[in-house]
């Protein structure tokens, strides 16, 4: 006989190989409930020689909009201050004698351009959740859009070309405010993909992930986040913010959210996120599978059924050297997004500490 599912408010069905409600019916951090005090007590284990990593991009790469059509890159422009410009701005024009001279600035940032965190509700499905027998658009632990996931049906209250003065969407405890209110610390484990695969793409399922593994000597436990160093990101350094998009959309390693037994695997490694150098961790779209079905799979696996948070466009190529001319694959991570209460995503400059 199949064990009781938990009571939650929001769902009579669960997806398959799902773990709602098993961190609590209200739950909205998924696996990040796994880094306890003493998974960060076993980051700060794998500190020794105290070298450190900055593992953000700058904001303003990959570059242009070729990559990416839906995200653009950031705008700076000066704010003001009394009527004036409020850059190189001479303080004696608001305060008479002053010897102050000022800058400030406001920035128009697409969340997800550069290195970033996706929120858990960045990737929903439909699904019946009410049991019904009618999918309706849900994301993590059964919030569901238009009540705890909100966002406008009017165009002109979308995108860039007609920024208001006011918010028009909020994802309520399933955005990135709630990842950052919960520091993301603990140990990280580093397979370097591109050591073994080289840079041409390279669909990588559970067998090929695994036997790197094993000859790296890496093991995964419950509670550690897992990188993935691809190349790619090192490649959109190269190109220094012209990125060239017959390169990139077929450079390095991707997982393939397809397959079965790699998706079972993330979920019995207990891994509490997943972050990559690469634009979208898996291949996108996935290769083609009878409808319905996500072109986003592993998306899907780890933001919509697990709770696994997803980073990408992470620069882990001298970590990664560093790691493995020390031999080694565990370091201590400290990733938290921007505490940006509402949002889908979110840019970081994760550090690394070895």
């Amino acid at each position: 006989m199949e064990p009781a599912l938990p009571a939650n408010p929001r769902w009579v069905n669960r997806p398959e190989g799902s773990n709602w409600g098993d961190f609590g019916p209200d739950d909205h951090l998924g696996r990040l409930n796994l880094l306890t005090v003493e998974k960060v007590h076993e980051g700060l284990a794998e500190v020794r020689d105290g070298r450190t990593f900055a593992l953000g991009l700058p904001l303003d790469l990959p570059g242009g909009t070729s990559l990416n059509p839906n995200r653009l890159p950031p705008v700076l422009r000066p704010n003001l201050r009394s009527g004036h410009v409020n850059f190189n701005c001479r303080m004696d024009s608001v305060y008479p004698g002053s010897s102050d001279v000022m800058n400030d600035d406001l920035a128009v940032l697409h969340l997800q351009y550069s290195t970033q965190w996706d929120a858990l509700c960045h990737v929903g499905s439909l699904f019946d959740a009410d049991g019904d027998g009618i999918p309706e658009p849900v994301y993590y632990n059964g919030f569901r859009a238009g009540i705890e996931v909100i966002g406008p049906d009017n165009l002109g209250d979308a995108g860039f070309d007609t920024l208001h003065a006011s918010s028009t969407s909020n994802a309520g405890v399933l955005g990135i405010g709630a990842m950052a209110e919960r520091p993301i610390q603990g140990r990280a484990v580093m397979v370097d993909l591109v050591a073994h695969l080289g840079t041409e793409q390279t669909v990588v399922g559970f067998e090929s992930l695994r036997k790197i593994m094993e000859v790296d000597g890496i093991i995964v436990e419950p509670g550690d986040i897992l990188t993935l160093h691809t190349g790619y990101a090192d490649k959109v350094l190269q190109m220094a913010g012209n990125p060239d998009p017959a390169v990139l959309h077929s450079y390095g390693a991707v997982l393939d959210g397809r397959d079965a037994a790699l998706l079972q695997w993330i979920t019995d490694s207990g891994v509490a996120a997943i972050a990559a150098d690469n634009y979208a961790v898996e291949l996108y779209p996935a290769r083609p599978a009878p409808a319905p079905a996500s072109v986003l799979p592993l998306h899907e696996h780890c933001l919509f059924k697990l709770g696994v948070p997803l980073g990408e466009l992470w620069a882990l190529g001298p970590l990664a050297a560093h790691l493995r001319a020390s031999g080694r694959s565990r370091y201590l991570l400290t990733a938290s997004p921007l505490n940006l209460p509402g949002a889908a995503g979110s840019p970081l400059n994760p550090i690394a500490t070895t």
